[in-house]
């Protein structure tokens, strides 16, 4: 009895022993893989020349106070260098509005209506099927003075693509259907689609004669099934505009066109102008 006794304590601190080991170690490396991840997730948001120029991120905006500039993934400086842009350094309250057009829903007339009622320019990053299907919109934006830049043909990850060619002919693709449509050259204004990019891309984008424009301000307007309230668009846009802000709005957004006029009215209350893209690019 006394063996048997002794041969079932050893077994059990055996087998104690061995649970504790293997859930120590599997510890040790579920801490070793979540500092990996998060050391990814850092490297995500770094900024552009603290990464491989092959490296793919999204851009992303830390706020750090209501009506200041927020940090981006690159600073103004850096940015500089590939002809990029995300704001402008300045203390004047000077705003610069920019939509990203993936498609029309009927909310473009009423924007392009209180753009004009209030006289300011704005421009519109258009992908190409909104060009080939909204010919007398991009006239009409062209009418009134406002950029249509380009946001490629096919709305890919730009950051995905390494070659010149298949760069460029994102690009050309759009310009094609702007020259087809208003008889004139399409400005060299450049949005990567969903704001994915790599230093590589900006780089080309340069090559190309382009200018490439984040922003510093945008809320969340794009999800046509749950579209932002009045107050909370509102609560976004009045609360975190700032000096030199480069602000994305999208076309298809049914909030959009129903405040812009009183988006609008309210900015200028608050002592608000609206400049053109132009004037950051000395075009």
């Amino acid at each position: 009895m006394k063996k048997q006794l002794l041969i079932r304590i050893f077994s059990f601190l055996f087998l104690f022993t061995a649970a504790y080991l293997i859930g120590t170690g599997a510890a040790l490396w579920q801490e070793q893989m979540l500092g990996r991840q998060q050391d990814e997730s850092s490297n995500a948001s770094a900024p552009a020349e603290a990464v491989s120029a092959s490296a793919e991120w999204n851009w992303g905006l830390k706020f750090h106070e209501n009506g200041k500039r927020p940090d981006g993934n690159a600073t103004i400086e850096e940015l500089a260098r590939y002809d990029a842009y995300y704001a402008q350094d300045t203390d004047e309250k000077i705003l610069y509005l920019t939509f990203d057009c993936g498609y029309e829903n009927g909310n473009t007339p009423a924007i392009l209506e209180a753009l004009e009622k209030h006289n300011a320019p704005a421009a519109f990053f258009v992908v190409g099927n909104f060009v080939r299907d909204n010919p007398d919109l991009i006239r009409q934006m062209t009418a009134q003075g406002h950029i249509v830049g380009n946001h490629t043909f096919s709305h890919p990850d730009m950051s995905g693509i390494s070659s010149l060619d298949a760069f460029r002919e994102e690009l050309v693709k759009v310009e094609d259907l702007y020259r087809e449509v208003t008889g004139e050259e399409m400005p060299r204004y450049y949005r990567p689609p969903r704001g994915v990019y790599s230093t590589e891309n900006l780089s080309m984008a340069k090559e190309l004669g382009y200018h490439t424009f984040f922003w510093s301000l945008a809320y969340v307007d794009w999800l046509q099934e749950e579209q932002p309230t009045h107050e909370e668009a509102f609560e976004k846009l009045l609360g975190r505009i700032h000096p030199g802000a480069i602000v994305l709005l999208h076309n298809t957004s049914r909030t959009n066109g129903e405040i812009l006029d009183e988006l609008l009215t309210r900015w200028e209350e608050m002592g608000y102008s609206f400049g053109s893209l132009k004037d950051l690019t000395g075009e």
